[in-house]
């Protein structure tokens, strides 16, 4: 076999179902071609529009999208980021991975105590901003969990978590530019297994997030307009990330791990 688009197999077999629109046909490489120009060419949206006035029938009035195209994003109304602005599945999925790809791509980061787990999670952030797809950015909101916001919303910005992520942004490009890309293919593998998890991942409501964010914050350098995060007694109780509980915000690993 050359090709599985020209005549990949030597029959089809199965219940008949009417005519069959063979275009794994080798004779059907013209059809194939024309019909990606077409798409590319008028759209999907357009395509629907013309095929309905062919077929007779009214094609459906396209919805308004809540979310305009990058680089223009709609926020919300309100200034504190609620439970209803975040897709938590995907956040969810994002925690997953920086369980599952940290320990194998970020051994070293994972040294640094009290911080390089919660590092690895913004990294998980920061990946999906560098590689996803407009579809991505429905609730940009949910990225503020990376780094958190200057006025505590949703939670102090964790300085020494931040000033990580910028390090090893900035070794990853500098190495790549050297031709030594392993660092922004680590970066790459963490959305791709966000992606992969986005289905299976549970784990903390948004709420509960966000107070063990705030909870840990003095131990990540926590610090707002307001001053730095002091210390409390919960605070000193709460479990590390870095002691195991990396693996807290989800219930589930990569398939064959």
């Amino acid at each position: 076999m050359t090709s599985f688009l020209d005549d990949p197999h030597a029959a089809v077999d199965g219940p008949h179902q009417g005519e069959i629109v063979n275009l794994a046909d080798a004779r059907a490489e013209r059809s194939r071609t024309g019909q990606l120009d077409l798409l590319g060419a008028l759209g999907p949206e357009r395509i629907a529009r013309e095929f309905a006035a062919l077929d007779g029938a009214p094609a459906k009035k396209e919805r308004k999208p809540d979310q305009l195209e990058l680089p223009h994003l709609v926020m919300p109304a309100h200034h504190d980021v609620r439970a209803k602005d975040v897709v938590l599945p995907r956040l969810h999925a994002a925690l997953a991975a920086a369980a599952d790809r940290g320990p194998e791509d970020f051994a070293e980061l994972l040294l640094v105590p009290g911080v390089g787990a919660r590092t690895v999670e913004a990294l998980a952030m920061v990946a999906e901003v560098v590689h996803g797809a407009p579809c991505r950015f429905s609730d940009p909101a949910r990225f503020s969990y990376a780094h958190g916001g200057k006025d505590r919303h949703p939670f102090p910005v964790p300085v020494k978590v931040y000033d990580q992520t910028i390090d090893l942004m900035k070794s990853a490009v500098r190495k790549a530019k050297l031709g030594q890309t392993e660092e922004l293919a680590a970066i790459r593998r963490l959305d791709d297994q966000a992606r992969q998890l986005e289905r299976l991942a549970g784990g903390r409501s948004w709420e509960d997030i966000v107070e063990d964010e705030t909870r840990l914050s003095p131990r990540y350098g926590g610090r707002s307009v307001f001053g730095e995060e002091e210390e409390t007694a919960a605070a000193g109780a709460a479990p590390d990330k870095d002691s195991g509980a990396l693996g807290r915000h989800a219930g589930v690993s990569s398939p064959g791990r």
